[in-house]
């Protein structure tokens, strides 16, 4: 397990597109997931103990957020075949246990996760209605082991902040987590640079 922090991506960088296979089979795209006031987008997995730690206060933010008007999509882009508990069919059983209310979402060439520089699960990202990175970095302080109660407190107070029409609160915090599971060869200059 290598703890590793988010890429900080620029604020005010476009929601990248994508278009790719949900848990249900459907194909769909960012237009699909996105909420009229906003959007999340978490880039995610299975296996990763960091994820395990925060999975259900995601679904609990889903069931919360959602009817609020914030569109919210998981990705999961590791290699699959390093990393079986992660493929696509383990993902169906994982959505349905944890009771996600979101699309979770499969980046089999992981162009994706490239393409938003994410680097660790869970990386979160918030944009504003206009697909505007307001946030990016940690869902809160809690990590595995640490006796911190997760509760969501980062990426929510910077919701709060879009739905009130405020400025999103600063500083924003990495995200701290398992890195991604890059295929061989296929990772990222960000990230071997990182």
């Amino acid at each position: 397990m290598v703890r590793t922090p988010s890429t900080m991506l620029p604020l005010g960088t476009t929601a990248p597109e994508f278009s790719l296979m949900n848990v249900d089979g459907r194909t769909l795209s960012l237009a699909d997931v996105a909420g009229p006031r906003g959007t999340v987008v978490m880039f995610i997995c299975n296996h990763c103990p960091y994820v395990k730690h925060v999975a259900d206060q995601l679904a609990a933010l889903g069931r919360e957020l959602m009817p609020q008007g914030i569109g919210m999509v998981a990705i999961s882009s590791n290699d699959v075949a390093a990393h079986p508990a992660d493929s696509p069919e383990q993902m169906v059983r994982e959505s349905e246990e944890r009771g996600y209310p979101f699309a979770y979402l499969f980046d089999e060439t992981q162009q994706v996760a490239k393409a938003y520089h994410a680097a660790c699960t869970p990386d979160f990202y918030l944009f504003d209605a206009d697909q505007k990175l307001v946030y990016r970095g940690q869902l809160d302080d809690s990590r595995p082991g640490s006796d911190i109660p997760v509760t969501g407190s980062d990426l929510r107070r910077a919701i709060d902040a879009l739905i009130a029409g405020e400025a999103v609160p600063e500083p924003q915090k990495p995200s701290l987590g398992c890195n991604i599971k890059w295929r061989e060869g296929n990772e990222p200059e960000y990230f071997l640079h990182a």
